[in-house]
């Protein structure tokens, strides 16, 4: 990821909604959700969660795809690692140790064989 494509990812985060979005998809994996789901989530209208979604694709942090009549949109974690891997570039001037907890901690643990298949029923 260059600076151009960072500046991009980080301007369409920088406002609530979009930024509610992004996580709200993170955490749907990549099933993805129906943009009729995300503006329910995210408590706003259906036009103006188009708007933002919008944004979102354009800035290559999510991705779309149609299902029947709905559109299901996905976190694109290739550019989300991407945008991580910009910020922590060089980290810590050559001092991984320091950057080791922080890395650790943004990381979810492996749900249980049991609890994905209750998701996914």
């Amino acid at each position: 990821m260059d600076q151009r494509q960072a500046i991009s990812a980080f301007g369409a985060l920088a406002q609530d909604t979009r930024l509610a979005i992004i996580r709200m998809l993170v955490k749907a994996g990549p099933l993805g959700m129906a943009a009729g789901s995300i503006a329910e989530s995210a408590g706003v209208a259906a036009s103006n969660v188009s708007f933002h979604l919008k944004d979102l694709e354009h800035a290559g942090l999510v991705s779309s795809r149609r299902e029947a009549r709905s559109i299901i949109y996905s976190a694109n974690f290739e550019t989300l690692r991407g945008l991580i891997a910009f910020l922590m570039k060089d980290c810590c001037s050559g001092h991984p140790e320091i950057c080791d907890p922080l890395l650790a901690s943004a990381c979810c643990t492996p749900a249980s064989k049991k609890t994905r298949r209750k998701e996914r029923a």
